[in-house]
């Protein structure tokens, strides 16, 4: 009778510290779907970038790097390259990338959806040194937005739109004509941190993300 009460109390404390070691061990993190399912749209039609306030390749090393983005979330996503807006748009008759010009894009190129994006470029010391800057040689510190949607080329409606904007020192830079001439040979060392920070950040709905349960 007393060897049963001795293993009663050995189960009884065996079973405590198996509670408590459940009560205090972390759950598992579960991958959560992208918002933003690039499987639903089949093939996408991405137009260059616009850039604002500023000339030079900033904006076609941008829209390279969306692309990357692009298939790297997805896989074996088709991604159809439409080349610049301006171009299209004199192609389909319209003045902007919105209801109808995606409508058209849809049946001449037979895609899904079509991406297109807008960069405006600031300088946040326009009082400072920009004003200095003759050749391309040099750096600056600029202010770069990037705003980025998705259009059906079915209705025209706007699917999903994503914005983002990063300050950073970027080189080869000059000012012409008034503008910021972003005229890098090798665009990868001079602005790629800044692009990269910006795709990284309009493009996190299409990746998935893992919570706690």
């Amino acid at each position: 009778m007393k060897m049963n009460t001795r293993r009663g109390r050995r189960s009884s404390l065996l079973v405590a510290l198996l509670a408590l070691g459940c009560g205090g061990a972390r759950h598992p993190a579960v991958q959560v779907p992208p918002r933003l399912d690039l499987a639903s749209y089949g093939r996408f039609g991405l137009v260059s970038f616009t850039v604002e306030n500023a000339k030079g390749s900033l904006h076609q090393y941008a829209t390279e790097q969306f692309a990357e983005a692009i298939l790297a979330a997805r896989p074996g996503t088709e991604v159809l390259e439409l080349g610049p807006a301006d171009t299209l748009l004199k192609r389909v008759g319209e003045k902007e990338v919105g209801i109808f010009a995606a409508q058209e894009l849809g049946r001449q190129r037979d895609i899904g959806a079509v991406f297109a994006g807008h960069l405006k470029v600031t300088n946040p010391q326009a009082g400072g040194g920009i004003a200095s800057l003759v050749t391309p040689h040099l750096e600056a510190t600029v202010k770069v937005e990037l705003n980025v949607w998705l259009l059906s080329t079915r209705s025209g409606a706007t699917l999903w739109r994503s914005s983002a904007w990063a300050t950073q020192r970027v080189g080869h830079v000059a000012l012409v004509g008034g503008q910021l001439d972003f005229a890098a040979r090798d665009p990868k060392a001079a602005y790629g941190p800044l692009v990269n920070t910006l795709i990284n950040l309009v493009t996190q709905d299409m990746r998935p993300t893992w919570q706690q349960q």
